[in-house]
């Protein structure tokens, strides 16, 4: 027994001598024919099959299996791999790394044991090709199943990492990733779910909604619908509406598109840019009751036809925002189901919304001693959420912020008192033989 541990111990130290004899003094090219060729020599006959996935089809198109599994291997990197490709671009949130001409990469799939390689052949103008060796038994299982699988498992990871992006006929030419006539930036927005000032209960909902949404594929082929959601969004300026619908989009990992209405002058210019924009994404129309009509050219039928007409079949997995300030201006020819199908009431502060922004902006995570005179404050005060987040950012000094906030309330209750007995007096209408008239009491205690 100890005469074969030291020949083992021999030869494992002459194998690494020698592989780090190969990998000082040999150039990629020839190391990776010696590794090769020691290991067909040493993997018995007819027992593993080979495919062969090229970059480039017809030299030409590129291959999606390669592009998947480069994506994919990635996330099979190990401490085992001793060369590794390391890069960033300045869209990327993190560095990545990717195998090496020559190095394996193992999987396994359904207790099959995989190897992939990444290689390079000369002869065909130098392009790039995976080898993929597994056991011959499990082929059919490999080309029926694990090929689809890397492909699934690509494109989640591309949906995770992408940059989501926004684009807006306004940005045309500055990045024309959206196609068309749309240019765009990276929507850098950081707002989510967890930080919205919204009733939790309303998140909850929109949530599942989207969940549901983007899960339907077969079910809306089935019912014979466009896949497309559209939302209303209603309520003052500063409730959230745009940092709701960046929600969305971080949530989903959808395109933004951004279309000023008022820009549009035609019908037929809809459509066009309708075609333009990509699946996965999420249209904007905002003030819709201020948009669109005669001095544009875009008529009601128009937009009806883009909304749920055969023009809105026109691409997959959309969704459609509409924004306004005045529900009631807005034509009911446009607000049923299936062209609005959820409508989103953004509303004034609640409490539960200012202690997620008291949260986010002061760190007060527990009930803080001026939280119970806040809660009755804010129940009888139309303050939104954008005016109590600037109201927080004015000092670092929790304390300090909250007391003032107290005294804003208090302020903007007096001030709302003042203002309704204006308009009050400004209405007062002296009916025939009236020479005065009582005003109701007004309380706001």
């Amino acid at each position: 027994m100890t005469i074969l541990f030291s020949l083992y111990a021999s030869y494992t130290g002459a194998m690494m001598l020698l592989r780090s004899i190969i990998d000082d003094l040999l150039p990629q090219s020839f190391r990776t024919y010696i590794y090769d060729t020691f290991y067909y020599l040493f993997t018995p006959p007819n027992i593993n099959s080979t495919l062969i996935i090229d970059q480039y089809i017809n030299n030409m198109s590129p291959n999606q299996v390669y592009e998947a599994a480069e994506i994919y291997l990635r996330t099979k990197i190990n401490p085992q791999n001793e060369r590794l490709k390391v890069s960033k671009t300045h869209r990327q949130k993190s560095i990545s790394f990717d195998i090496e001409m020559g190095e394996q990469i193992h999987d396994t799939f359904k207790n099959i044991k995989l190897q992939w390689r990444c290689k390079e052949n000369n002869n065909r103008d130098e392009k790039l090709y995976f080898e993929l060796t597994f056991p011959k038994k499990h082929k059919n299982t490999v080309m029926s199943s694990y090929l689809d699988y890397v492909l699934e498992q690509a494109n989640e990871i591309k949906e995770r990492d992408r940059v989501v992006k926004l684009y807006s006929t306004d940005c045309y030419g500055y990045d024309s990733d959206g196609g068309g006539m749309w240019g765009g930036i990276n929507l850098d927005h950081p707002a989510t779910f967890d930080k919205l000032a919204m009733d939790p209960e309303m998140k909850k909902m929109i949530i599942e909604d989207l969940d549901r949404f983007v899960k339907r594929k077969e079910f809306y082929k089935r019912v014979g619908k466009a896949w497309k959601r559209g939302y209303l969004l209603y309520g003052p300026p500063g409730t959230g509406k745009s940092s709701l619908i960046a929600a969305m989009a971080n949530y989903l990992r959808f395109d933004i598109y951004d279309l000023d209405l008022a820009s549009i002058n035609s019908n037929s210019t809809l459509r066009s840019i309708l075609l333009s924009t990509s699946n996965r994404s999420i249209l904007i129309i905002e003030d819709i009751d201020c948009n669109g009509g005669s001095d544009t050219g875009l008529t009601l039928s128009g937009m009806l036809n883009f909304i749920d007409g055969l023009w809105s079949s026109c691409g997959d997995e959309r969704i459609v925002v509409f924004t306004t300030n005045h529900k009631d201006r807005i034509d009911p020819a446009l607000l049923r189901p299936g062209r609005m199908d959820v409508h989103i009431n953004m509303s004034y502060c609640s409490f539960s919304g200012f202690k997620l922004l008291a949260s986010n902006y002061l760190g007060i995570k527990d009930n803080h001693s001026l939280f119970g005179e806040i809660e009755g404050l804010i129940q009888r005060t139309e303050v939104t959420p954008a005016v109590v987040a600037e109201e927080l950012m004015k000092s670092d000094d929790a304390d300090v912020v909250l007391q003032g906030f107290v005294n804003f309330l208090k302020q903007k209750r007096v001030n709302e008192a003042n203002e309704v007995l204006a308009v009050k007096k400004e209405v007062l209408v002296v009916k025939k033989g009236q020479t005065k008239k009582d005003f109701v009491t007004f309380s706001w205690d």
